[in-house]
């Protein structure tokens, strides 16, 4: 069964694109589905937005605002996988509830990683953890 979702990427690391290109495979997303944060088209009555973020003590005006933005009307629910300071990433949940998405409970996270875009090697054990934890939130939605 597909669902409507996208898989949006706030970070240096190449890993992280790695992860949400692996993510869109799964699923067999269109190539447009996968994007940096902020994507190059709005989201648009996602059912689903997987979003990998790296942040610190403070998320970057953009990435704030971009989570400020995912209204109801852009997404129904967002999950996240991070790689961060548990304060960064509490902020960014905080923003996006407030903006009115339903941010998934389980969120996935992500282990150092190289902070270069080339730098974009991920261990089978990343990409199958991953992707069982994409299974498992798209499984609840369903």
């Amino acid at each position: 069964m597909s669902i409507k979702m996208r898989v949006l990427y706030s970070s240096n690391k190449g890993k992280m694109d790695t992860l949400a290109r692996a993510i869109a495979d799964k699923f067999e997303l269109p190539i447009n589905a996968v994007d940096v944060i902020p994507p190059a088209y709005s989201c648009d009555k996602e059912r689903l937005v997987i979003m990998g973020i790296s942040v610190g003590d403070e998320p970057s005006d953009q990435l704030r605002l971009f989570c400020r933005e995912m209204t109801r009307a852009r997404a129904l629910n967002v999950a996240l996988y991070v790689d961060g300071k548990p304060s960064g990433i509490q902020k960014i949940k905080d923003t996006l509830k407030e903006a009115g998405t339903n941010v998934i409970d389980e969120t996935f996270t992500v282990t150092g990683g190289l902070p270069f875009k080339f730098a974009k090697k991920a261990s089978p054990e990343e990409i199958s953890g991953i992707l069982e934890w994409a299974e498992r939130v798209v499984a609840q939605l369903q």
